[in-house]
């Protein structure tokens, strides 16, 4: 691979965005940022990240916060999964490393949620470690630069992570990394790149041979399994009903207003909106309906007044049936 950091380096220095979790930098806010920035565009995660920061400021409040709380404030960021890790983390480095993520790669790999890309991002923007931290940003800006016409698949990634620790030596790593990142985010773009506003146009094979749009080579999706949903808006006496996730799978452990894979309307049901939903495997086909039972029960449903409800996380999926409750006063 062609030394490509003088270049990338020099205009990082002049192009970067000021982002919030560029000010302050420490092993926790980056750690932070990155989980909440996987799966999730930047602008959306800009305000999530301060509001997070606010409530928890270090990683010893956010161990000793409630599960709940945490959910509740990564509402609408999806993957739950992340904020349970997140949350798990947090316990782990309090408890365990006395509030300081370890200045180790092998040892932030080895804790909740961290895999090799986020491990990398950490050693490497908090502790200067020649750790690079690739991911699909960084792959497509690498498959173009070399033109590989290899599968971007997890034996790419492991072979650019070897190629660029050798470009990491003597060099500032952490700026290394969110250069990288900063170029695939903002120029080396999917589908589209802004070729002639690149560095590195000039040692990049794949605008040498006119077609950095053909990178990389993406392995081929499975279509997503269709599922045909009806959603249950059950209110009595100024109360909704609710019920919670099991603790493992999709959405595990969130609340959700009643659904099955039903897609008759429910006898005496009243329509109130329709939504679609995918998930990485799985998209919902949802169909929501009013119902007013006589008495507040039901195995497994919680009655939640409006001012409760808000307080829990609820998947977005449901957004259309929560606005409706907001109308209705629910």
């Amino acid at each position: 691979m062609t030394d490509l950091a003088p270049a990338l380096l020099s205009w990082y220095e002049n192009s970067k965005r000021p982002l919030p979790w560029r000010e302050n930098v420490t092993a926790y806010r980056v750690w932070v940022s990155e989980i909440m920035l996987q799966q999730t565009r930047i602008e959306a995660a800009r305000g999530y990240f301060t509001r997070f920061m606010e409530a928890f400021p270090t990683v010893q409040a956010l161990a000793a916060a409630r599960e709940d709380e945490v959910l509740k404030l990564w509402e609408g960021l999806g993957y739950y999964s992340r904020a349970r890790n997140l949350h798990a983390c947090a316990k782990i480095v309090s408890e365990k490393y006395g509030g300081a993520f370890p200045a180790d790669a092998a040892a932030l790999r080895a804790l909740p949620g961290i895999g090799d890309y986020t491990a990398g991002a950490v050693a490497s923007i908090a502790f200067g470690l020649p750790e690079p931290a690739v991911d699909g940003n960084v792959v497509r800006v690498l498959s173009r630069f070399t033109a590989c016409g290899e599968p971007a698949d997890e034996k790419l990634r492991r072979r650019y992570r070897e190629e660029l620790r050798a470009l990491y030596r003597g060099r500032p790593a952490g700026e290394l990394t969110s250069a990288l990142m900063e170029l695939g985010e903002t120029v080396c773009l999917p589908g589209a790149p802004r070729c002639a506003d690149c560095p590195l146009s000039g040692l990049c094979l794949a605008r040498a041979q006119g077609n950095a749009a053909d990178y990389p080579v993406l392995p081929e999706k499975r279509p997503r399994r269709v599922e045909r949903r009806r959603v249950l808006l059950m209110v009595c006496g100024g109360r909704t009903a609710f019920r919670r996730r099991p603790e493992k799978g999709l959405l595990a452990g969130l609340w959700e207003l009643p659904n099955d894979l039903c897609p008759e309307p429910p006898e005496g049901g009243e329509p109130c909106g329709e939504a679609k939903h995918a998930f990485t495997h799985v998209e919902w086909h949802m169909k929501g309906y009013i119902l007013r039972p006589a008495r507040q029960e039901g195995e497994g449903l919680v009655w939640l007044t409006r001012e409760e409800r808000q307080k829990l996380a609820v998947p977005s999926a449901f957004r259309v049936w929560l606005a409706v409750l907001d109308e209705m006063g629910l």
